[in-house]
C-alpha cells in the first residue's frame, strides 16, 4: 500500500497545531526523529531490529534538558551499552550558545541592564542565565571594542567634532563622575564616523591634547576645522597638535552661554535676535547684524554682550567653508543627537560598575552607528571636501 506522502504531513501538522506551543512541540518531534537515526546508526540497526552488523544494543533512556531560541524542552536520548551517544545537535551546541550570547550583547548594547537581561531570559523561557554570566559574556566583545578604539585612521578629516560625556562609574568602591571623551568626523569619502572614544577622569588641557595625540598616532595628519564648545582644553590642544587648523565654537552653546546673563522673561525675545547672526549669507553680513546687536543692547545687558563679542569669531568660523552647508558645521548637534540615545540606554544602567563596563557599552552602540554611515550617501560631496582641503593646503602654506 502506497503511502500518500502530503496526507501524512498533513496528519502530522494537524497534531502540532493542536500543541500548546506548535513551535515548540515540532521542534521536538524532530530532534526525537533525528536521534532515533542517529543512534540507529551507531548501533548499526534500528530498534527491535536483529542484525549480524549489530555493534552495541540499547539500553533505555535518559533524560537531557535542552535550551533553544524557541524555548526549553526535554529530551528522551538514547542511551547504548557501549560507547555512549550525544546527539550532534547537543555536542555543536555551541553554536546556540553563540545565537545566545548575540541576543544578549544585543540587549546589552541597547541598554538592558544584566539583571534585567536575566529576568527576559526566562520570560522567552530559558532559564539558568545569572547576572554574573551575563556579565562575563559581554567580555567577549572587548576585543571587538578594543580593535575599533584603535584602528588606523585616514590622513585626512576635514571636519571633526568633539565633545564629552559624563557617566557615574564604581571606582574603588566610591562612585565617580567620569569623562567620556569622543570625536566624530567626516573623511574624504564624505562619510561620516566616529573616531575616537577615550576616557578621562577630568577634561584639563592635558587630557584633551592627550587625546589629540592619540588621533595623531593612529593616522591623523590632516583637519581643516574642529567644532567643539568653548573648551579651553580643546583649543589649546588644536593649536598645538593640529597646524592650520580651525577652531569652530559650537554656536548653540554659544547662544546658551550669553543667555545665561539676560533674565528670563526676555530671553525669547533676544534669543530670536541673537539667531539673525548665524542665517545670514556670508561672514560679513553676520558681522554686520551682531554690529547693530552689541549696538542695540550693550546698555541694557552689558554683561551678555561682552560675552557675545569675545566668542563672536570664533563662533563664525563655518562660514569661511562657503562650499559647504553651513548647518552641518556650524554646532556640535551631530554628537548632541548620539549623546541623548546614549544617554536614553545609559540610564536604564544608571552606576557602572566599572569604566571598562561603560566604555564596552558606549563603544558597541557607536560601532553600529559608524556601519550604518557606511552604507548611506555621503554626509557632505567628496568634491567639495576636496576643495576644502586644497584651501587648507593654500592657508598652511601662506602660515608657513
Amino acid at each position: 500500500m502506497k503511502i500518500d506522502e502530503r496526507e501524512l504531513f498533513k496528519r502530522v501538522m494537524t497534531d502540532f497545531i493542536l500543541e500548546e506551543d506548535s513551535m515548540l512541540a515540532m521542534l521536538k518531534w524532530m530532534t526525537e526523529q533525528l536521534m532515533e537515526v542517529e543512534a540507529a546508526n551507531k548501533v548499526g540497526v534500528n530498534k527491535n531490529e536483529h542484525s549480524d552488523e549489530r555493534k552495541t544494543h540499547f539500553s533505555g533512556y535518559r533524560p537531557r534538558r535542552f535550551d533553544t531560541r524557541v524555548g526549553t524542552m526535554y529530551l528522551m536520548i538514547p542511551k547504548l551499552r557501549k560507547g555512549g551517544y550525544i546527539p550532534f545537535f547537543i555536542t555543536e551546541k555551541k553554536r546556540a550558545e553563540q545565537a545566545l550570547m548575540s541576543v544578549i550583547q544585543e540587549a546589552y548594547i541597547n541598554g538592558v541592564s544584566t539583571r534585567k537581561i536575566e529576568r527576559v531570559a526566562k520570560e522567552m523561557g530559558i532559564d539558568g542565565i545569572s547576572a554574573s554570566q551575563v556579565s562575563q559574556i559581554n567580555k567577549g566583545l572587548n576585543e571587538q571594542v578594543e580593535a575599533f578604539r584603535n584602528r588606523p585612521l585616514q590622513n585626512e578629516y576635514p571636519f571633526i567634532w568633539v565633545d564629552a560625556l559624563y557617566e557615574k562609574i564604581r571606582s574603588n568602591g566610591r562612585v565617580v563622575s567620569t569623562a567620556i571623551m569622543i570625536a566624530y568626523g567626516v573623511g574624504m569619502d564624505g562619510k561620516r564616523e566616529v573616531l575616537a572614544i577615550e576616557p578621562f577622569y577630568s577634561e584639563s588641557n592635558e587630557s584633551w591634547r592627550a587625546f589629540f595625540k592619540k588621533l595623531k598616532t593612529r593616522g591623523l595628519k590632516k583637519c581643516a576645522l574642529v567644532v567643539s564648545d568653548a573648551h579651553q582644553g580643546i583649543q589649546n590642544a588644536v593649536k598645538n597638535e593640529l597646524t592650520g587648523c580651525s577652531c569652530q565654537r559650537c554656536k548653540v552653546h554659544f547662544m546658551r552661554n550669553i543667555l545665561a546673563y539676560v533674565s528670563p522673561k526676555s530671553k525669547e525675545l533676544f534669543a530670536s535676535r541673537l539667531k539673525q547672526i548665524w542665517v545670514q549669507p556670508d561672514f560679513k553680513s553676520a558681522m554686520a547684524m551682531s554690529n547693530l546687536i552689541i549696538d542695540e543692547y550693550s546698555q541694557k545687558y552689558p554683561e551678555a554682550i561682552v560675552c557675545l563679542e569675545d566668542g563672536l569669531e570664533d563662533s563664525l568660523q563655518f562660514y569661511h567653508f562657503d562650499n559647504i552647508d553651513h548647518r552641518r558645521i556650524a554646532s556640535t548637534n551631530v554628537l548632541e543627537r548620539l549623546n541623548r540615545e546614549i544617554r536614553r540606554r545609559s540610564r536604564v544602567v544608571g552606576v557602572f560598575p566599572s569604566r571598562d563596563a561603560y566604555i564596552r557599552l558606549l563603544t558597541c552602540y557607536l560601532m553600529e552607528y559608524t556601519e550604518e554611515w557606511e552604507v548611506e550617501r555621503s554626509y557632505i560631496q567628496p568634491q567639495k571636501l576636496e576643495l576644502v582641503m586644497i584651501k587648507y593646503e593654500e592657508l598652511l602654506q601662506k602660515v608657513v
